[in-house]
């Protein structure tokens, strides 16, 4: 007896033997005691239980009964007093025959007569615990006697009578009382015992609840040796219903973490209609295996201690990028811009309401000029790396929606945003478009749409794309800024008609590059751009964007280029966006507007020039009274400039350290959206010191392409080849001539395969042909696209994703507790970053969304004594306090303690700085063919080969990764592998040595 040891249960007469014997040895090491009782099996009975006291002198009285039928492997879990649903005549056979049988004994103390009941109602004595049991409690509830003390009195010499409690002094119960069992041991894994620390401990509490608490703290130890058992919780009500919604609620409100309890199993029990109606056996547990499952806990507040301990310990992740000065300590200040009444209907408006046909003309008749703040996308995006966070965007949110009230568009989603968000920031893409949304109901909202490559880097098939385009503006986003990297129109075609089927605005966009003005340029005069526009138009676009991303459109250039558009194109609405890197911004915006631009884009003062958008508050100023009137109000746009002055500040971690513009842009023709971007870039992958070099060799590589139209994500590969060509001291007639043994990034490799599309003047010869020489696409046997690369593309069986991704992080999983909800959008971030999309949810089971983190305890974490508000969602904030931070234990693990509410909790922190062996590695021998070096600095993704394998020039021999940039290391002869000398997961650097190959030709 005792935890059901020693119980066996005997099917047939050859069994008896073999379960006599493992009964009787079980019984023998559990207690010392082999001998066992025979008695008759019961099939799924009733455990009802009839609690005594007895004085010793024959009196007996019984405190009514308790079922006790909720059992695992004969362990009572759940108790209920008075039993529910028993025939009358059976309950008072059981109170008499307990009674008789303890009267006749002349019992002394407490004690329980257990009985089971079958089905017809009958009942067997099973045996007397002569004990006060766990599950006293509810008894104690039910008839307000307490067991314990009376106990103590009668052992004392005390009669029932000198105590009061003869039989007609204890009357039925009024009410119901239930208890569960709160222990540490995991139901999905067959009630395994867990062991551990004890990091948060949270009590409930409340009318009609009662704890009768064990080794539970902030800190404890559980150990093996011990019960499981942590708390008894006991909730009494007038009705079993009650009781159970009491002991429900209670469970929801207790916290334990650190170690695994059987919470989530109590929990289901308790809402099961079979228990709640009362009518359960003994299978009862057996029968419903669905209980076992995880209960799903989002642990929030455990997860956030832990991320922010992973701070204080082991600093900011380099892969964020903070390489600058820590943030401000100034929060900045949300201004209070008072709703205007409105006098006109919205843009926003009349696109809800009448469409995109109708929104294309309202911005056409328009009287003065339109704007559209750049400053939640392109502009943090040109100058702090696209780590803009969204906590930082919804604090500012409701005065914006007052003061640009009369704007075209805000830019807050798409391009760089989509992956940095998931990559970096820790935060869904999808909810900071739907918070935004929500946040900003007046004014319409605007992405970046890489044409068929949607928000990614590569092509993907056209049912994606779509339906990325469908989730898009289901979730919030109105205009479509539609842009393709090379001018390819069948890629541009492609998002048109997606964005058009969504229901989107389509602004259909024309990449300028080159100088209209310059006629010693080149080919992208302004014939080129007016043979692109009617392209455009003819595929029914309905707002025409000019995409200056490097700020090449000198004013001068703007005016011919706008005139001479609108001079074709009267009806459709003109868009142009620009960057201010030479410090033209303003004049070219003021001169495309006055030559016929409906529309152009700027950013709030503090976030404007350099690489970022002309001024905001420049344009509105210059403008104002004028025909060009913007309709904002300059006090208004400088509130919240004088805001984000200030947020600017918590940033300063991911300044490019720039001072001033730079006119040779018009030199290396860099976009001002990567600027920043490859200048970290170019210092993660060791060209520190080396930036102008980079610059050039920009130059030098998109001449190398063919003079192609640079943005994301041509300009990533105009990138990638320019930091390969300074890492490698090559120059432009060296790439050429070696290119057929040369190991260029993936990402060159590729466009050169067309899978970016083909560039306006076609590939260069004989680069490219040595470049893919020996090359295959994935999954064919072509070398190279010959038009869309997603026109070859098979559909993705999105269903069937969503399937994959339910089994590796949602309910299907069986890592997480209960796993994360898979939504449409969820499969559509792993469509367009599967490996990101991993990372991301990896990040998420372990820190949860973080987005409502301030950014600078994001950055940096807490100090002791420092009190930090965080709001979880409306209505639920958390007060947190930095206690204490421990030395370093033996095992790296430093336990830091935080006061959560009032309440404390724990986090053990692994220290990454101790016991590590920084490791010495060789360089490639630059005189010897064979001796293979890292051609870039990174992670090493894959090897490909192994010791004694037979390679050929050209074969892959490894992928690197950095960044976003992966590179396949190719052999540069033809011999044997003589040494693998890096694994997958290996750090190295630029030349260090990677694989030795004994040259067949030696």
């Amino acid at each position: 007896g005792g935890g059901g040891r020693g119980i066996r249960m005997v099917p047939s007469k050859k069994d008896l033997e073999v379960q006599f014997n493992l009964a009787s040895n079980e019984a023998k090491n559990a207690f010392g005691d082999g001998r066992c009782f025979v008695e008759k099996y019961v099939d799924k009975p009733r455990h009802i239980e009839v609690q005594c006291l007895g004085d010793g002198t024959g009196n007996v009285v019984h405190i009514w009964d308790r079922d006790c039928s909720v059992q695992r492997r004969h362990q009572k879990v759940i108790e209920t007093a008075p039993a529910m649903n028993l025939p009358p005549h059976t309950r008072q056979a059981m109170l008499d025959d307990a009674c008789r049988l303890l009267s006749a004994a002349k019992y002394r103390n407490a004690g329980t007569v257990e009985f089971l009941v079958d089905k017809e109602g009958d009942h067997f004595f099973m045996e007397v615990n002569p004990r006060v049991q766990v599950e006293h409690t509810v008894t104690e509830e039910i008839s307000g006697i307490d067991i314990v003390q009376s106990q103590i009195k009668i052992a004392a010499g005390k009669t029932l009578k000198e105590l009061g409690l003869t039989q007609d002094q204890i009357p039925p119960p009024q009410c119901i009382a239930m208890q569960c069992r709160v222990t540490t041991e995991d139901p999905s894994q067959d009630f395994r015992p867990d062991t551990g620390t004890i990091d948060v401990f949270r009590m409930p509490g409340g009318m009609g609840i009662r704890l009768d608490d064990g080794p539970g703290f902030p800190g404890a130890q559980i150990l093996p040796h011990y019960d499981s058992l942590l708390v008894k919780i006991t909730a009494r009500a007038r009705t079993r219903r009650d009781a159970a919604a009491k002991l429900t609620r209670a469970l929801r409100e207790f916290r334990v973490r650190g170690v695994t309890t059987n919470k989530s199993f109590l929990m289901h029990v308790l809402e099961n209609k079979e228990f709640l109606d009362g009518f359960v056996d003994t299978g009862f547990i057996a029968a419903h295996p669905e209980l076992l499952a995880p209960l799903k806990e989002k642990d929030r507040a455990q997860k956030t201690l832990y991320y922010i301990g992973n701070l204080i310990v082991n600093g900011t992740p380099k892969a964020l990028g903070a390489t600058g000065p820590p943030p401000s300590t100034i929060d900045p200040m949300i201004p209070d811009i008072p709703p205007v009444a409105k006098t006109k209907k919205s843009l926003k408006e009349i696109f809800d309401l009448e469409g995109a046909q109708s929104f294309a003309e309202a911005v056409r008749h328009n009287d003065g000029l339109l704007v559209t703040d750049t400053t939640w996308r392109d502009a943090h995006q040109s100058l702090l790396a696209t780590r803009l966070r969204t906590i930082d965007i919804l604090n500012v949110a409701a005065p914006t929606n007052v003061a640009l009230r009369n704007a075209y568009s805000l830019e807050c989603w798409g391009g760089a945003t989509f992956d940095v968000s998931m990559r970096f920031l820790n935060e869904c893409p999808w909810d900071r478009l739907e918070k935004i949304r929500e946040a900003v109901p007046d004014i319409p909202l605007q992405m970046l749409l890489r044409g068929a490559n949607a928000v990614g880097y590569t092509s993907y098939p056209d049912n994606v794309v779509f339906e990325f385009c469908r989730l898009a503006k289901a979730t919030g986003m109105d205009v479509f800024r539609i842009f393709d990297s090379l001018n390819y129109i069948e890629n541009l075609k492609l998002g048109i008609d997606a964005v058009g089927e969504a229901g989107g605005v389509i602004e259909g966009v024309v990449c300028y590059t080159g100088d209209i003005g310059n006629p010693k340029r080149g080919m992208y005069n302004l014939e080129y751009y007016l043979n692109f526009v009617r392209e455009l138009n003819d595929l029914g676009i309905h707002v025409l964007a000019i995409k200056d991303m490097a700020g090449l459109l000198k004013p001068e250039s703007a005016q011919m280029l706008v005139s001479a558009i609108r001079a074709e194109h009267f009806d459709l609405p003109i868009h142009v966006h620009t960057h201010d890197t030479a410090g033209t911004g303003v004049a070219s915006m003021l001169a495309a507007a006055k030559a016929g631009a409906d529309v152009v884009d700027a950013a709030t003062d503090a976030l404007s020039g350099l690489t970022s958008q002309p001024s905001l508050g420049a344009l509105v100023a210059s403008t104002s009274g004028t025909d060009l009137d913007t309709g904002i109000s300059l006090q208004e746009v400088s509130a919240l400039n004088d805001y984000w002055e200030e947020a600017r500040g918590l940033y300063a971690p991911f300044e490019s350290g720039q001072k001033s513009g730079s006119a040779d842009v018009y030199i290396h023709e860099m976009p001002g959206g990567q600027y920043t971007n490859l200048l970290y870039q170019s210092t993660q992958l060791g060209l520190t010191g080396q930036w102008s070099h980079v610059k050039k060799a920009y130059a030098t590589a998109n001449r190398l392409l063919g003079d192609i139209i640079k943005v994301t994500p041509s300009s990533k590969v105009t990138g990638d080849l320019a930091q390969f060509i300074v890492a490698n001291n090559l120059t432009e007639e060296e790439v050429i001539e070696q290119a057929d043994t040369l190991s260029f990034p993936k990402s060159v490799v590729e466009y050169f395969q067309g899978y970016l599309g083909i560039p306006p003047f076609g590939f260069p010869e004989p680069l490219r042909s040595k470049v893919v020489k020996g090359q295959t696409i994935e999954g064919t046997n072509l070398s190279c696209f010959e038009g869309r690369p997603g026109a070859d593309l098979s559909a993705m069986d999105l269903v069937a994703a969503k399937e994959i991704l339910e089994e590796k992080w949602g309910s299907k999983s069986g890592q997480n507790a209960g796993g994360i909800e898979i939504r449409d959008v969820d499969v559509m971030s792993h469509a367009m970053y599967p490996a990101v999309f991993d990372e991301f949810m990896e990040n998420v089971s372990f820190h949860g969304e973080l987005s409502h983190l301030n950014t600078r305890a994001f950055l940096t974490g807490m100090k002791v004594g420092q009190e930090l508000s965080v709001d979880l969602e409306k209505g639920k904030e958390l007060i947190m306090k930095l206690i204490s931070v421990g030395d370093v234990d033996p095992e790296g693990i430093v336990n830091i303690q935080f006061e959560v509410n009032g309440q404390y909790r724990m986090v053990h922190i692994k220290d990454k700085n101790v016991s590590n062996e920084h490791t010495v590695r060789p360089k490639a021998s630059r005189n010897v063919v064979g001796s293979v070096g890292a051609p870039m600095s990174g992670v090493v993704l894959e090897t490909m080969i192994s010791t004694g394998d037979n390679v050929d020039v050209g074969d892959p021999l490894l992928v690197l990764s950095a960044m976003k940039m992966e590179t396949m290391v190719s052999s540069p002869v033809k011999g044997v592998v003589k040494k693998v000398i890096v694994t997958a997961g290996d750090h190295i650097g630029v030349g260090d040595l990677v694989v030795e190959i004994d040259d067949e030709a030696n």
